[in-house]
C-alpha cells in the first residue's frame, strides 16, 4: 500500500497536541461536551497510528499478531 506524503505530515508535536485536546476534552470539567469534536481527533489519531502500524515490517499485521478470531 502507498501511503501519500500528505498523510506522513503529522509530526510528534501535533500529535501530541491532538491527544492533549481530547484529552481535556474528555476530562476537563470546565470544558463543554464537544462529541463531534471528539470524533474528529480520534479518527485522526487512529489514522495516524494505523499509517505507522502498516510501516512496520509484516505492516498492520505483523510477526505475531493472530489475524484469525476463534
Amino acid at each position: 500500500m502507498l501511503v501519500s506524503k500528505v498523510e506522513l505530515d503529522m509530526t510528534d508535536a501535533e500529535y501530541t497536541r491532538k491527544l492533549d485536546e481530547l484529552d481535556r476534552l474528555l476530562n476537563d470539567p470546565d470544558v463543554p461536551m464537544e462529541p463531534a469534536k471528539v470524533w474528529s481527533l480520534l479518527a485522526e489519531i487512529a489514522r495516524e497510528l494505523d499509517i505507522h502500524m502498516r510501516a512496520l515490517p509484516g505492516g498492520a499485521n505483523g510477526p505475531g499478531r493472530n489475524t484469525q478470531c476463534c
